[in-house]
């Protein structure tokens, strides 16, 4: 279902939380879901996946993971602050030890000059800390931002396990 390279990522994520006893959870917007589908294709997910968050809406972004609306609202749900919002509310709401997120414009359309279509911004709260990223793939097709995303999702989460 997934290129090697992602399955080959989210088998090295599963593995090192495993390892290490430690829980994931996933908030994704412009992605949908597709970071939990890659972690959960590999056998023995169960004991490190609790839940992915689908927050595609700024309500659901709110409902779900208790991101302020007035955050949504000043800074935009394509945001560092949203995005670090998004994965410390999945980390807490799920109980988890860590959790990552993502919130971007995959296009082809929804772009600005300030937020142009391409543009991603992914967090992951850990025992560690809260890291953030910011991509600008451009616009290479919804598809391809969208698995370059999970690309980037699965290393932050295993960096994040490695990191400890």
């Amino acid at each position: 279902m997934f290129p090697d390279d992602i399955q080959t990522l989210a088998a090295a994520v599963i593995a090192a939380a495993t390892t290490r006893g430690w829980t994931v959870a996933t908030a994704e917007s412009c992605t949908g879901g597709l970071v939990a589908g890659a972690l959960t294709a590999v056998a023995g997910s169960s004991a490190v996946v609790n839940r992915g968050f689908v927050t595609y809406s700024n309500a659901a972004k709110t409902e779900l993971l208790g991101v302020p609306a007035a955050l949504i609202e000043a800074e935009g749900a394509v945001s560092e602050p949203v995005a670090k919002a998004m994965a410390d509310g999945a980390r807490s709401r799920a109980g988890v030890t860590l959790a990552v997120s993502i919130t971007g414009i995959a296009g082809p359309g929804g772009g600005s000059p300030d937020k142009p279509v391409g543009r991603v911004h992914f967090a992951c709260a850990a025992p560690s800390g809260l890291v953030h990223e910011v991509r600008s793939f451009g616009d290479i097709g919804r598809e391809a931002v969208r698995l370059d995303s999970v690309r980037v999702a699965l290393n932050m989460l295993r960096a994040a396990c490695e990191a400890g």
